[in-house]
């Protein structure tokens, strides 16, 4: 009788003991260090206290006094006490493991605060790391429960380690994935990334042990597994970004029909263009000096060298990008071409290729369509014609004429 109350008494008194030992972790303990925490001007202490460290913390406590006392407490009760060991010694290693689990993504949270963040992220490593440490968790409360060496369990799962691999295939390609994208810096958070076989044109937001995630143009989140990165191919537009120019690559159509040689009128209408006076003067005396050397006719237009209204629109295009205040010059580095594309059944492609000083899409997009504008309204003023194809309007005109 006096054994039973004595064991009674000592169950008691650890119930009120694990119990105490939690109020006081979790209800005192965190609230002081939380207070404290608040104080403090640094960052990564408020990270560490949200990601719920020391609440896991606090479950620890209890199972490790309950462990203790089983082992020594509950001797003359082998079979009660080799329950509450296994018991007690599995909720340690599940706690422990969560433990750890906020302790690296507290980690991961830190890292995201550092500018490096962004060229090198982690978060996949962290992930990796996670995985196998719930792995071994696994193993050994696995090992616990059948009563077997951990390192005889391990050294059974040889057998299975082709299906382990088939089952872990999407995480070991992204681990190795991931990998090559931190170490040759070929994709970052903040990069501005194009995929057309992942319809993903956008951000990077997020990089992943398994997946990328994109935020497209039209706000609507793309996700791709992590390895595509690696097995295809997909544009990065890093290097635009951090240059100071985004290219310009349009081209206006001319109406081949429309293309001849200057004559006196288009000369004299050409010199009152303040952009191209100096070309037109300069280009005619440099051809009257050729033709006359060679002392070719003047109503020998094949034979002569002259100037046409195509090459006169061309030279003006260029001398009008040269000073556009938002394109960047020939002498700035970038290439600043206008050219001739292969005549097709839609006319004389003429290109503009240059480079505008603003980088940000909206910006970008407006000094291209002020450019263009530009170029369409001053196509008439070279007695030249944009091609498109006939409309239901040029048809109505047709008939009526007819």
């Amino acid at each position: 009788m006096a054994a039973s109350s004595k064991n009674i008494i000592v169950i008691l008194s650890l119930i009120i003991i694990t119990f105490l030992a939690y109020f006081i972790t979790k209800k005192i303990l965190i609230n002081v260090i939380r207070s404290f925490v608040k104080k403090t001007k640094v960052a990564w202490d408020d990270i560490i206290l949200n990601q719920k460290i020391l609440r896991r913390v606090s479950h620890l406590i209890p199972a490790l006094i309950i462990y203790f006392f089983s082992k020594n407490g509950l001797i003359e009760y082998p079979q009660i006490s080799n329950f509450i060991q296994t018991c007690s010694y599995i909720y340690i290693i599940l706690i422990g493991m969560l433990i750890l689990d906020s302790f690296l993504s507290a980690l991961n949270e830190i890292y995201s605060t550092l500018p490096t963040s962004r060229e090198r992220p982690i978060k996949g490593y962290i992930q990796s790391i996670k995985i196998v440490i719930f792995f071994i968790g696994a193993i050994v409360v696995i090992s616990v429960i059948i009563g077997k060496s951990p390192t005889k369990l391990l050294a059974s799962l040889g057998a299975i380690a082709a299906i382990l691999i088939l089952i872990f295939k999407d995480t070991i390609l992204g681990l190795v994935s991931g990998i090559q994208l931190t170490a040759n810096q070929m994709v970052k958070i903040g990069d501005w990334i194009s995929m057309p076989s992942k319809n993903a044109d956008g951000t990077v937001m997020e990089i992943t042990l398994n997946t990328v995630k994109v935020q497209n143009w039209d706000r609507t989140i793309t996700t791709i597994p992590t390895y595509s990165l690696i097995s295809e191919s997909f544009q990065n537009w890093k290097g635009m970004e951090e240059s100071e120019g985004r290219r310009i690559a349009r081209s206006v159509h001319i109406d081949l029909k429309s293309i001849k040689f200057c004559d006196h009128e288009m000369f004299e209408k050409f010199k009152r263009i303040k952009l191209i006076e100096k070309y037109v003067v300069d280009k005619q005396i440099e051809l009257e000096k050729y033709n006359k050397s060679l002392d070719l006719d003047d109503n020998d237009k094949v034979s002569r060298r002259n100037l046409t209204n195509i090459g006169v629109f061309r030279k003006y295009i260029e001398l009008y990008l040269e000073n556009h205040p938002k394109v960047h010059s020939k002498g700035s580095g970038y290439t600043l071409i206008v050219r001739h594309l292969q005549p097709s059944e839609m006319g004389l492609p003429i290109q503009i290729y240059c480079f505008s000083k603003d980088q940000a899409w909206a910006d970008y997009e407006q000094v291209q369509a002020d450019i263009f504008d530009h170029i369409l309204a001053v196509v008439p003023e070279f007695e030249l014609s944009v091609y498109q194809n006939p409309t239901g309007e040029d048809f109505k005109q047709l008939r009526s004429q007819t």
